[in-house]
């Protein structure tokens, strides 16, 4: 559950552009109101990091700062784009985009794809894994199911690192990755996968942004045309920002600074996707004009969980850990979090159902309450456990509210009682709108009152109540809405996936965890073996369940409970012991790890970029400087085109282009994209060979000034290109290369 449904789910719209600031502490206020340059968000968690970058957008459109359609807002999960939209909506902000980086860059290479490559864009597949196994089995790799899985992680990652099959082992050497496989076997995979991709005609999400970044680069108008539609951009979570997506927004941006990022190191925990906190750590050296604004007043947890929160980043290291935030709670004091040994893993689950139970039993509601775990595999003990002592739960992860089949029946019961139900005895004594769906929804299966148990028939019942739930909290908020408004409100949801509330227990693992937060929150499995996992070699690794943990923790309102079995089944050794990152922190452990003391973390204010000059007149950081006009090199005319501009002629302008080099590049290109599995165009366009063979660079320097040449391609192509423009023959063409 989010903060955003924790409190009123159809708040009144503002009246004024001011009135869109009240209720912001000092420093959201500060996020709001800067709304020019660069701009960082530090947000610790329960921060209202949400809260302040939408009232941010909403401010500056109400006050007339800002376009609506000139602002690309991107995040990480269609919930948190959906959500993001239904909050400007309700601020009085309609039209701005609120998009995924992949759902954004979809739309762009959808719309561009004709003029720029031609023909339809092809077919993306939803889910690749079945593509991997068809590339295992034609490289006669027998992969088990769990090896599939991590294979197809391992070519997520070198995508989205921009890793090449060629390059494939000396990057996951150096990143010190854990590979499923002989590394060399999961670069023959790649490699396969992606011919493969290619004799089908289709293309996986990692494709999307690798396409647009290539259109971008290499089409000056497209660029352009980007540029002039979005001149305002917010980043959320952007220490989860992947290298690729990081090079689609400087893109984006051009040599613009209108940009606010928003983030949090110490919730960097997707690492092994490609993720890195260090564009966010970075910010503030790339932009030294930038306002950092810190958010540390936690508005979400008591003091006793913050305290704990504090704690144990207190004992972090590495550089995330340099820069973390010392929270500091606004809420009344709380329980004191509890901790609890079991003999082992049934024992645990069994002693959680229980603590559950009197919880519901005192009125705590079900969707209040989560069980959070490491591993997915450990999801079935606790099933089991609630099962049988009758509690209902929902395992985040799992099938998509709005694709339940008894969800989309009711979707389209009340689409039609929505057009005919003036005809419908049903709904003749429905007075209002929660009575009308009642009465609809009371003709699929739901009654008053739940049934017993927690099979199939409670869930299908559940599902049904949270719309009930919803339509009473959209009648409250919009007085006179009719089932056709509800019925809008609902397709909006289903197309964000913004699910209303489903009364059971939520079952999750940590990293599925991010971004909510409930009343009462179980930790389970907090144990040397699994937090930290076993496999988390490196301090890196070892530090990044540090701060997993530390987002499990920061997960709960009020309640909080961590648990550990010594034993994994009844009867085994006991020989497990609580986790090293509980040292200190839990009654009875000893002393903290020697590392940072608990309030050395930064607090929270805002910095102000770069100033100078005299006499107290402030003065902005340097921009950087602007670029001369591109000139032709044959006849001196200023270059608008972008082909042109390529060229570093005029179209008409004679040619001096070397023949036989560009034949020779034309022949290495091929053998590249096919090295590489992507498209040729991505290696060098043909005008960018043109330029080469015309121009016959003789160093890196040279090469360097042909555009089409970035710092990437220099450092990966250019000396077999140099090679090449030399005369040397059979540059990059043998097979074994």
């Amino acid at each position: 559950m989010t903060a955003a449904t924790h409190s009123t789910l159809f708040p009144q719209v503002p009246d004024s552009a001011d009135a869109v600031l009240e209720g912001l502490d000092p420093e959201q206020r500060e996020v709001a109101t800067a709304l020019r340059g660069p701009v960082c968000v530090l947000a610790g968690a329960g921060t209202g990091k949400t809260r302040a970058i939408t009232h941010r957008i909403a401010y500056g459109v109400r006050a007339g700062i800002l376009q609506p359609s000139s602002v690309l807002a991107v995040t990480f999960t269609n919930r948190a784009a959906g959500e993001m939209r239904g909050r400007l909506r309700q601020l009085g902000a309609s039209g701005v985009q609120a998009r995924t980086f992949h759902s954004a860059a979809l739309r762009q290479l959808q719309y561009f794809w004709p003029k720029a490559i031609g023909g339809s864009l092809p077919r993306l597949v939803d889910r690749k894994i079945q593509l991997v196994a068809d590339a295992a089995a034609a490289c006669r790799i027998r992969l088990d199911r769990g090896e599939l899985r991590d294979a197809t992680a391992e070519i997520e990652w070198s995508k989205v690192t921009q890793t090449v099959p060629a390059d494939y082992a000396p990057a996951a050497a150096k990143a010190g990755r854990e590979t499923p496989r002989d590394p060399a076997e999961i670069a023959q995979l790649y490699a396969a996968y992606e011919d493969l991709k290619r004799a089908r005609s289709v293309i996986d999400f990692e494709d999307v942004l690798l396409l647009t970044v290539a259109v971008l680069q290499d089409r000056h108008d497209v660029a352009q045309q980007v540029r002039a539609q979005y001149q305002h951009f917010v980043v959320d979570e952007y220490q989860d920002v992947s290298p690729l997506q990081q090079r689609l927004l400087e893109l984006w941006l051009g040599d613009r600074d209108d940009l606010c990022v928003v983030g949090d190191a110490s919730q960097t925990i997707y690492s092994f996707t490609g993720a890195t906190p260090d564009h966010l750590l970075d910010f503030r050296g790339r932009h030294p004009g930038a306002t950092v604004v810190k958010l540390v007043r936690d508005y979400r947890s008591t003091p006793q969980v913050v305290h704990l929160a504090n704690g144990l980043l207190a004992q972090a290291r590495g550089r995330a850990a340099d820069h973390r935030l010392e929270l500091v709670s606004q809420r009344p004091a709380g329980p004191e979090p509890v901790y609890t040994e079991y003999t082992d893993e049934p024992a645990e689950a069994e002693g959680a159902a229980r603590r559950i139970r009197e919880l519901i039993d005192a009125g705590v509601p079900a969707a209040e309450i989560a069980v959070l775990f490491r591993t997915n595999s450990q999801s079935e003990t606790y099933e089991q456990a609630l099962a049988d002592i009758g509690v209902p739960y929902q395992l985040r992860g799992a099938e998509r509210f709005f694709d339940r089949p008894e969800v989309r029946k009711a979707g389209s019961a009340l689409r039609a009682a929505a057009r005919f139900g003036g005809n419908d005895s049903l709904l003749d004594e429905a007075v209002d709108l929660p009575s009308q769906v009642r009465a609809v929804l009371s003709g699929e299966g739901w009654t008053t009152q739940p049934p017993a148990g927690s099979g199939a028939v409670r869930e299908r019942w559940e599902s049904l109540a949270a719309l009930v739930s919803l339509a009473q909290d959209f009648a409250a908020a919009r007085t006179g809405a009719t089932l056709s408004d509800l019925v809008v409100e609902l397709d909006e949801r289903a197309g964000a996936q913004h699910a209303p509330t489903v009364q059971g227990v939520t079952l999750a693992s940590l990293h599925s965890a991010k971004g909510l937060e409930w009343d009462v929150v179980f930790l389970v499995g907090v144990a040397e073996g699994m937090m930290p996992i076993t496999y988390a070699k490196t301090d890196e690794q070892i530090e990044e369940e540090r701060r997993l943990l530390y987002v499990g923790v920061t997960r709960a309102r009020e309640h909080l409970h961590l648990s550990w079995a010594l034993a994994r089944s009844p009867g085994g050794r006991p020989s497990r012991r609580p986790s090293r990152f509980l040292k200190g922190l839990r009654p009875g452990s000893g002393t903290a790890a020697a590392g940072r003391t608990a309030t050395g973390g930064a607090g929270g204010g805002v910095e102000r970029g770069f100033r100078g000059g005299g006499g107290g007149a402030a003065v902005t950081a340097p921009r950087r400087a602007r670029r001369t006009p591109a000139r032709c090199r044959v006849c001196g005319r200023t270059l608008t085109d972008a082909g042109e501009m390529k060229l570093m002629r005029c179209e008409g302008c004679p040619s001096d282009m070397d023949e036989g080099v560009y034949e020779r590049l034309c022949e290495w290109r091929a053998v590249q994209a096919q090295r590489s599995g992507q498209p040729a165009f991505c290696v060098f366009t043909d005008k960018t060979l043109v330029a080469i063979a015309e121009s016959v660079p003789e160093d890196e320097r040279d090469l360097a000034r042909i555009p089409g040449v970035g710092a990437r391609k220099l450092n990966r192509y250019g000396a077999e290109v140099l090679a090449i423009c030399a005369g040397q023959e059979g540059v990059g063409l043998d097979e074994d290369g």
